[in-house]
Formats: structure tokens, sequence, C-alpha cells
């Protein structure tokens, strides 16, 4: 299992409604994360120093460690984040699909595009649950940002927590947090430039 895997599940496994930018964005930032655990990579200020190359049993983790940029002055996380968070959230849910882990879904609480679906019942499903239930903080953290509470008051919630005392753990989070802070003012400025096109044409 990987944090963007637990990440995606629970997105779609509670009653909220998560944009696909703004999930492919904490994807990405879940799998460096998991990267930078798994000794893939460091972090060196805002840039991502790739460093051993450990064996990764899943393919989207595969797939980011093969992508990283090995030359000086390596990639700054920002950049990272668009680039390996491009519809990162739809091949996150084609994987899903594929491997017979995700159903339609019947009530009907979270939209993916034009087809509503839910994860199945699996050993990966519990564990998602199980993690997010024991409030992991990395999890937590990033759910958080994409606009998913995990229910806990400000006073049950710790900045020492463990798992965010680690400075590169934390550089990736706020990195993750400001990439989705600048997607949503994309779309509000896009929002008054619609608006103000429209009222245009609408005249006086």
């Amino acid at each position: 299992m990987t944090t963007a895997k637990d990440l995606f599940i629970i997105a779609m496994d509670l009653k909220h409604s998560v944009g696909q930018g703004d999930l492919s964005l904490a994807l990405a930032g879940a799998e460096l994360i998991d990267l930078i655990g798994a000794g893939a990579v460091a972090v060196d200020g805002d840039r991502i120093v790739p460093g051993g190359q450990p064996t990764l049993d899943d393919r989207f983790m595969g797939e980011a460690a093969a992508g990283l940029t090995r030359q000086a002055p390596y990639e700054r996380i920002e950049d990272w984040l668009w680039r390996r968070g491009r519809d990162l959230s739809a091949a996150y849910q084609a994987a899903l699909e594929e491997n017979g882990e995700l159903k339609p879904q019947r009530s009907g609480r979270l939209s993916f595009g034009s087809e509503r679906v839910e994860p199945v019942d699996t050993p990966a499903r519990r564990r998602a649950a199980d993690r997010w239930k024991e409030k992991e903080p990395v999890l937590a953290a990033l759910a958080s940002v994409v606009g998913i509470d995990d229910e806990r008051s400000d006073d049950e919630r710790s900045d020492d927590e463990p798992g965010l005392d680690d400075e590169a753990v934390t550089t990736v989070l706020a990195a993750v947090h400001d990439a989705v802070m600048e997607l949503e003012a994309v779309r509000q400025r896009r929002t008054i430039e619609n608006a103000a096109f429209a009222n245009l044409w609408r005249g006086p």
C-alpha cells in the first residue's frame, strides 16, 4: 500500500466532494513523501534530489521514481507536483477499476467525471480505513489540504505529531498546500473573467 492509494480510497469512501485537480496534486505529494520514506529521494531546500534506486513494488511509485530529474539543479517540488500531478487522480481511478477495486456507486456520494464509483471491500480498502481511523498524521494532513476533515478538534491536533517532525515531509506538505491554493486562485480568476465576459455580451 502507498499513501497515495490510501488517500485516493479515503477520498472516495467519505462523504466529501474533492476536485480532481486538488486530489491529483495531493496524490503527487503523497507519492513524493513515500519516495522520501523509501530512500529514493531527498529534499534539499525546494529541490528533489534523487537518492538510491530501491525496489518499488507499486506501479505508480515506479513511474514516479522513473520520472525523477537526475541532473543538477534538479526539479523544484512545486514543478514536480504540477508535472506529476497532471490527470493523476484519473490514472488512479482507471488502475483501481482495472484491478476490480472500484465498482459503480449506487448511493452516489462522490462523482469523478460522469461516473460515480466507490471502493470495493478489499484488504486495501480496510488498510486505508484503519490508517484513517488511527489518524495517521501524513494521510490526515494531505486529506485536510483537499478539504477532507479528520473531524478532530483543534485541541486534539498537535503540530508535534509523529511523522510531521520530518523536515522533508513538512516541506512537501507545505508545497502541496500552496499548489492547491494556487489552483483555487486560478479557478476563481476564471470565474470572474467568465462572468465579466457574459456581462459584456449581455450589455446594459
